[in-house]
């Protein structure tokens, strides 16, 4: 009886830590979410002032604003993905509650569709990005595109029309396995490509896995349709 109280005690104490740690990290998190959404609220008028600039007609150079508008959307794109990943809050009292009771099945699914969103968000960054190259090198030019500006604005489109192209691809993913229409099994066959494509498709030598998307059946019945349900 004495070792099962001693025991009892020691388990006591330490479910205690844990609710200490855990009000203790529900507080710093609301002091930086609460934080983050006020600097981001700063940055939108910031940019929203800064986009009339660029449509304006009076400024010749925008390189410069051009510049600043997109660090400004990197930033707030890295703030979308921290905001999402955190959405759950994994680690308060309903979260770790709510892991527990999910299956094997369904950690993995939402696993996957994790993946697939933080896949989709570097992607769309990228499409800014290049969209804010394009924009930077029509408003560089005087009456006509010379040919070296030319190339990379035909680059630059090309790699925007690719990335536009594994945003509409995932999106559909995305929401056949929301639909149980694919496993997350079939999903993580795609991951190594997907990633390779994100990291390395800017770089000169790259090579692109044409048929990255086969292993996902029911891809094409779901385009064709023009639905994921």
């Amino acid at each position: 009886m004495a070792a099962t109280r001693k025991l009892q005690g020691e388990i006591d104490r330490c479910l205690k830590k844990v609710a200490e740690g855990v009000e203790t990290f529900e507080d710093i998190w609301k002091k930086v979410h609460n934080a983050t959404n006020s600097n981001q609220k700063k940055l939108q008028r910031l940019r929203d002032q800064i986009k009339s600039w660029i449509a304006s007609g009076e400024i010749k150079d925008k390189s410069q604003l051009l510049d600043n508008r997109r660090l400004i959307e990197t930033q707030m794109e890295r703030f979308k993905i921290v905001e999402r990943e955190t959405k759950t809050k994994a680690y308060s009292k309903e979260g770790l509650g709510a892991a527990q009771k999910t299956d094997p099945a369904q950690r993995k699914k939402d696993e996957a569709r994790t993946w697939l969103t933080s896949s989709i968000s570097s992607l769309q960054l990228q499409i800014d990005q290049y969209e804010s190259e394009i924009e930077s090198l029509l408003a560089a030019k005087k009456k006509r595109l010379d040919r070296d500006k030319q190339d990379r604005m035909d680059e630059f489109r090309a790699k925007l029309d690719r990335n536009k192209f594994h945003v509409m691809k995932l999106e559909t993913v995305l929401r056949l396995l929301d639909n149980d229409g694919v496993e997350a099994e079939q999903v993580n066959k795609i991951k190594d490509d997907v990633e390779y494509y994100i990291e390395s498709s800017q770089e000169p030598n790259f090579e692109e896995n044409e048929f990255l998307y086969d292993d996902i059946i029911g891809l094409d019945d779901v385009e064709l349709s023009g639905t994921g349900e």
